[in-house]
């Protein structure tokens, strides 16, 4: 591993300052991604800017009837929060089952989005929610602040501060994991609004993205049958020694149909359990 300098910030504004003044700069979160591409020797930075400590990052309040989760706040203090629980459900069940306890007790909600890996679940709850990245210059719209592969709108000395949700029961997440990372093979997110329906795909190898077919039959008619026949193509995917791009467009559809029917008719198994088999 290179040599590089550490601090910690003691404001947001700090710490924006800092990246511009050196461009090989990087801001770490819970360290979950950024370390390990360190030790690969995948990145390099000169200067690690720990954004721990920051209580303006950790804020997780209600706000006119929605939810703000702060940049730093775990995965696991999430998926504790009785906030969230009656706000927006689908988040905490989400955040429960992100990695291991290890994982969720370091992982934070800004690190998985401003990382955008193409496997993670974050991406997708903040996609079908249709929630607001607030960072310390502006408010970016989830269907903008996605670009792909690794690649959000972010500039490269900008610094989110948290998102902003709308409150919604009527939502559900369900992916179907690699066992030993417990990434998504495929993972899917179907959020309901009385006239609109929100659908959105993790895993697929591209980054997230949002399945319209599906979103305006559902929008017809909130049914698993208005999705029969409906499947994304092949080359929306890409295959690996996991899954190949078909099994993983496959995986969508079920996922979808079985997240519509939880939301229709929620069982206790399934609301304490995002993680399925098939």
């Amino acid at each position: 591993m290179n040599p590089f300098e550490y601090r910690r910030p003691r404001s947001v504004a700090e710490a924006a300052q800092w990246l511009r003044d050196d461009p090989e700069a990087k801001l770490m979160a819970g360290g979950q991604s950024l370390l390990a591409a360190m030790k690969l020797r995948f990145a390099a930075p000169s200067l690690l800017i720990d954004l721990q400590g920051l209580p303006e990052l950790t804020a997780l309040r209600e706000e006119e009837g929605g939810l703000w989760i702060g940049a730093m706040c775990t995965h696991a203090s999430v998926a504790a929060s009785p906030l969230v629980r009656r706000i927006v459900p689908m988040l905490g069940q989400l955040a429960h089952g992100i990695g291991d306890q290890q994982v969720r007790n370091r992982g934070t909600l800004g690190g998985s989005i401003s990382n955008a890996d193409p496997a993670a679940c974050w991406p997708a709850g903040v996609m079908a929610l249709n929630g607001t990245v607030c960072t310390d210059r502006r408010e970016i719209p989830a269907d903008e602040f996605f670009g792909g592969l690794f690649t959000t709108a972010l500039e490269p000395d900008e610094v989110v501060c948290g998102v902003r949700f709308p409150g919604l029961q009527d939502a559900h997440y369900l992916k179907f994991e690699q066992p030993a990372s417990r990434f998504a093979l495929t993972g899917v997110a179907v959020a309901r609004r009385e006239k609109s329906v929100r659908v959105a795909i993790t895993g697929l190898g591209f980054g997230i993205c949002r399945w319209q077919a599906a979103e305006l039959a559902l929008s017809g008619s909130f049914a698993p049958e208005a999705l029969q026949g409906l499947r994304l193509d092949a080359d929306q995917a890409s295959g690996d020694i996991h899954a190949s791009a078909e099994y993983r467009v496959h995986l969508a559809a079920v996922l979808t149909r079985r997240a519509v029917q939880n939301i229709l008719k929620p069982t206790v198994a399934q609301a304490t359990n995002q993680t399925v088999t098939l």
